[in-house]
């Protein structure tokens, strides 16, 4: 398999890629922006509810483009290196998030996750950083299981988050590769209107 034709195309990928997992009403969440398209086919294939969950990269105090980790919008983060500053960044990118995720959901209140199965949905995996994070919010929040299902990342990656998920599904695993748009033709930049759109619609 070379890739895959857009995020729906990934989307129903992974889903059959889920089928022979056990799941009991699960709620499928797509990380914002770009993992939310790929989680509405999910979860329409799935017949189960879908919601948005929005992290942020953390980054550098000194190199805001190196990204030191992620953080959810609830504040729980997973970060790579501590230091001078890092922790004022973390609290940044948190209320930026909170902000997203409440722009997204437009006054409609998350759904809750306590004692359901979970599907963490992103479009492509490269260092982890941010599903991590979201893994780990997940935990908190009291989820029952936890499945992380995503369409492309390289084994080292995918081998991290087995540590914290109770099952991983990824259909194509490159071992060179090198960026996440590389592995579809059309990785156009998801804006929230789009977002909105399909939380609120159907994913077909």
């Amino acid at each position: 398999m070379n890739g895959y034709l857009d995020r729906a195309d990934a989307g129903r990928a992974v889903a059959r890629a889920l089928s022979g997992v056990a799941l009991d009403d699960p709620l499928v969440l797509g990380l914002a922006r770009g993992g939310v398209p790929v989680a509405a086919q999910v979860a329409w294939a799935l017949g189960a509810q879908l919601d948005v969950l929005v992290v942020r990269k953390v980054g550098h105090p000194e190199q805001p483009e190196y990204a030191l980790g992620a953080v959810t919008a609830d504040g729980t983060r997973y970060l790579r290196e501590a230091g001078p500053g890092v922790e004022e960044a973390a609290e940044r990118a948190a209320l930026t998030a909170a902000g997203l995720e409440a722009r997204l959901r437009a006054g409609v209140p998350a759904v809750p996750v306590t004692g359901r199965d979970v599907v963490l949905v992103d479009d492509g995996l490269a260092t982890g950083s941010t599903v991590i994070a979201a893994a780990r919010a997940m935990r908190r929040a009291g989820c029952r299981r936890l499945v992380i299902a995503v369409p492309v990342g390289p084994p080292e990656t995918l081998a991290l988050l087995r540590a914290e998920a109770d099952e991983v599904v990824c259909p194509l695993v490159p071992r060179d590769l090198q960026a996440v748009g590389r592995w579809y033709r059309d990785f156009h930049q998801v804006d929230d209107e789009e977002v909105r759109r399909l939380l609120t619609g159907s994913a077909s």
